[in-house]
Protein backbone atom coordinates (compact mmCIF):
# COMPACT_ATOMS: atom_id res chain seq x y z
CA UNK A 1 0.00 0.00 0.00
CA UNK A 2 1.24 3.51 -0.98
CA UNK A 3 0.89 6.63 1.03
CA UNK A 4 -1.37 8.17 -1.55
CA UNK A 5 -3.69 5.12 -1.15
CA UNK A 6 -3.78 4.83 2.85
CA UNK A 7 -4.50 8.59 2.99
CA UNK A 8 -7.47 7.83 0.41
CA UNK A 9 -9.06 5.88 2.73
CA UNK A 10 -8.68 7.64 5.46
CA UNK A 11 -9.95 10.52 4.10
CA UNK A 12 -12.69 8.60 2.98
CA UNK A 13 -13.66 7.38 6.07
CA UNK A 14 -13.57 10.56 8.32
CA UNK A 15 -13.44 14.00 7.52
CA UNK A 16 -10.28 15.53 7.71
CA UNK A 17 -8.88 18.56 7.78
CA UNK A 18 -4.67 17.38 7.54
CA UNK A 19 -3.47 14.06 7.09
CA UNK A 20 0.71 13.47 6.83
CA UNK A 21 1.89 10.22 6.48
CA UNK A 22 5.21 8.29 6.64
CA UNK A 23 6.14 4.85 6.07
CA UNK A 24 7.37 2.21 4.64
CA UNK A 25 4.33 0.32 3.05
CA UNK A 26 3.81 -1.64 6.20
CA UNK A 27 4.42 0.51 8.97
CA UNK A 28 3.16 3.80 9.17
CA UNK A 29 3.18 7.10 11.20
CA UNK A 30 -0.02 9.73 10.41
CA UNK A 31 -0.81 12.96 12.02
CA UNK A 32 -4.38 13.42 11.31
CA UNK A 33 -6.47 16.47 12.20
CA UNK A 34 -10.03 15.94 12.30
CA UNK A 35 -12.84 18.11 13.64
CA UNK A 36 -14.68 14.23 14.51
CA UNK A 37 -11.82 13.90 17.46
CA UNK A 38 -13.49 17.18 19.47
CA UNK A 39 -14.39 15.51 22.95
CA UNK A 40 -12.57 11.94 22.62
CA UNK A 41 -10.41 10.79 24.05
CA UNK A 42 -6.96 9.59 22.48
CA UNK A 43 -8.32 5.41 22.40
CA UNK A 44 -11.66 7.26 20.77
CA UNK A 45 -9.58 8.76 18.49
CA UNK A 46 -7.73 5.95 17.38
CA UNK A 47 -10.33 3.81 16.81
CA UNK A 48 -12.21 6.12 14.80
CA UNK A 49 -9.23 5.88 12.27
CA UNK A 50 -9.04 2.00 12.63
CA UNK A 51 -12.72 2.12 11.23
CA UNK A 52 -11.65 3.70 8.55
CA UNK A 53 -9.28 1.07 7.19
CA UNK A 54 -11.53 -2.01 8.62
CA UNK A 55 -10.45 -5.35 6.92
CA UNK A 56 -6.98 -3.47 5.86
CA UNK A 57 -5.77 -3.90 9.59
CA UNK A 58 -6.74 -7.40 10.22
CA UNK A 59 -5.54 -8.50 6.36
CA UNK A 60 -2.29 -7.69 7.24
CA UNK A 61 -2.39 -4.82 4.55
CA UNK A 62 -1.38 -2.13 7.00
CA UNK A 63 0.88 -3.76 9.53
CA UNK A 64 1.23 -1.05 12.16
CA UNK A 65 -0.11 2.69 12.56
CA UNK A 66 1.20 4.57 14.68
CA UNK A 67 -0.93 8.18 15.34
CA UNK A 68 -1.07 11.75 16.23
CA UNK A 69 -4.50 12.24 16.35
CA UNK A 70 -5.08 16.47 16.94
CA UNK A 71 -8.42 18.39 16.60
CA UNK A 72 -8.24 21.75 14.69
CA UNK A 73 -7.72 23.81 17.59
CA UNK A 74 -4.81 21.56 18.91
CA UNK A 75 -3.06 21.39 15.59
CA UNK A 76 -3.40 25.02 15.49
CA UNK A 77 -1.99 25.42 18.56
CA UNK A 78 1.04 22.98 18.00
CA UNK A 79 1.63 24.92 14.49
CA UNK A 80 1.60 28.43 16.40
Amino acid sequence: MTADELQNIIAAGLACDHIALEGDGRHWFATIVSPAFEGKRLIQRHQLVYATLGQKMHTDEVHALSMKTLTPAEWAAQSA
